[in-house]
């Protein structure tokens, strides 16, 4: 039985000065293996990353771990804690309206002068004094004059100085009302075959400012930086953003699927050793970030959702009715709401209450089997 460790880091304080914290869970392997960090709950409402992160600790102490795995349900505190009424919220900040999953680092300016200076050093040398020159880097903000970090911004870095310490990095998200969807850099679409997830979202292995992009994108650019000083390397960490369903609600049986998910992933980069966890035989759908379509209300109104999460629209198809009952007597009060091209419905609006513009789905188009 392996055994579980728990600290609490301390990420920042509140009005009457007592301090947030997170609890931190670690595992630690034979160290040959990759080192993991799992995190979630970054946005307040979704939180059945917190019952996979459970259900990984369940079953990964009883695993021969080649890897140190570090796990952190809970990663924003204040997020996890801001209701209205019976609602969460949490999916921003209150005081500035950033998005909480914005605040992360850029750490790109770092790249071309380590490549000046390790030019001809060998990838196990690159990979410890870069991995080194990140967390150095974002702890020289984190201990820089405290009046230059906003919550935010405290909070993101704490969590990217655990990140940076990692060559996998999980960020464990969920949707409004969502299917299983799995955010994937494009240089690592190989490895999405690993989960047991159906759909797949490539995005560019470019920083728009995620989690998972502020641990993928320096290394990235790393590779492309000594591709062009005519020296190839390969991509030395993988993050992933993970799209666990819907938010509001956590399912410990569902739970355990992804753990078992994310375990076979784990298999696959030999975090694991004597592993019986294998990816399911499922046909999954990937898809480019540019040609993932937001579908915005026409009119405002009370909406029917009819296009069945994860299900294959055809064009002409209709997706929702939207019910506007203040025009009863003087027009149709009941109007369906069609979409123009073939997609894979992903996401919908929480809410049967929309106003004209709401992003009322999401749909995969252009997709492709991967």
């Amino acid at each position: 039985m392996n055994l579980i460790t728990q600290e609490n880091i301390q990420v920042g304080e509140i009005a009457n000065g007592l301090p947030l914290t997170i609890p931190v869970y670690r595992l630690k392997g034979n160290g040959t293996g990759p080192n993991v960090y799992i995190q979630a709950n970054m946005h307040g409402a979704e939180v059945q990353g917190n019952a996979v992160i459970y259900q990984l600790l369940e079953k990964l102490k009883r695993e021969t771990l080649a890897s140190n795995i570090t796990l952190v349900p809970y990663a924003n505190p204040i997020g996890c804690n801001q209701k209205s009424g019976e609602f969460t919220l949490g999916r921003f900040d209150p005081i500035t309206g950033t998005n909480w999953n914005r605040m992360y680092q850029n750490h790109s300016a770092l790249v071309d002068g380590f490549v000046a200076e390790y030019q001809d050093a060998d990838i196990a040398t690159i990979k410890s004094a870069f991995q080194s020159r990140l967390i150095n880097a974002t702890t020289e903000i984190l201990e820089g004059p405290s009046y230059a970090l906003n919550t935010g911004k405290r909070i993101a870095l704490n969590l990217q100085k655990l990140a940076h310490q990692a060559d996998i990095v999980l960020d464990l998200h969920t949707g409004p009302i969502s299917a299983k969807h799995l955010y994937c850099p494009e240089y690592a679409k190989d490895s999405a075959r690993y989960f047991d997830i159906e759909h797949v979202l490539l995005i560019p292995n470019e920083f728009d400012g995620a989690m998972d992009e502020a641990n993928f994108c320096p290394w990235w650019q790393l590779s492309q930086a000594y591709k062009k000083a005519g020296r190839d390397i390969p991509v030395l960490v993988e993050a992933f953003t993970v799209e666990l369903g819907s938010q509001e609600k956590i399912d410990l049986t569902e739970a355990a699927n992804d753990a078992n998910s994310i375990l076979s992933y784990l298999t696959y980069k030999e975090a694991l050793q004597d592993s019986h966890y294998q990816p399911q035989a499922i046909t999954r759908y990937a898809c480019y970030l540019d040609d993932y379509l937001a579908y915005y209300a026409p009119m405002g109104g009370m909406v029917e959702y009819t296009a069945t999460l994860g299900s294959h629209v055809k064009a002409g198809d209709t997706i929702a009715k939207i019910l506007r009952m203040e025009r009863y007597l003087s027009e149709q009060p009941l109007n369906e709401i069609t979409l123009e091209q073939d997609g894979i419905a992903i996401l919908h609006f929480a809410s049967a209450s929309v106003n004209q513009g709401t992003e009322l789905y999401k749909f995969f188009t252009n997709y492709f089997e991967l």
